[in-house]
């Protein structure tokens, strides 16, 4: 058996080779271009805050809903014992602003 090939042979694999060689060159093209590379680096800059603009909504999340725990009860009922300390700790601290406000 002969391994010898055909000079048509080796033409075709040559036209072949270099149609596959142009698609890569194309492809390489796209990748390399700034509008490429720029769309790319705005999509990973995309996810990323959206990531952590995820993260920081479920922390928010969580500590409200601990925050609300501690005044109110699993029924929805107001703690008294704990909104009307806090209530007066706020409003003794606006009063002490508004006072040192005026000294001003």
């Amino acid at each position: 058996m002969s391994d010898a090939r055909s000079p048509a042979q080796i033409e075709a694999d040559i036209i072949s080779r270099r149609e596959q060689l142009a698609v890569v060159l194309d492809e390489i093209g796209v990748r390399v271009h700034p509008k490429t590379i720029i769309g790319d680096a705005k999509a990973k800059a995309a996810e990323a805050v959206d990531r952590t603009a995820g993260r920081a909504f479920v922390a928010v999340n969580r500590t409200v809903s601990d925050v609300k725990a501690q005044f109110v009860s699993e029924e929805g009922a107001p703690r008294l014992e704990r909104v009307i300390p806090a209530a007066l700790l706020v409003v003794g601290v606006v009063g002490l602003l508004a006072v040192s406000r005026r000294r001003k």
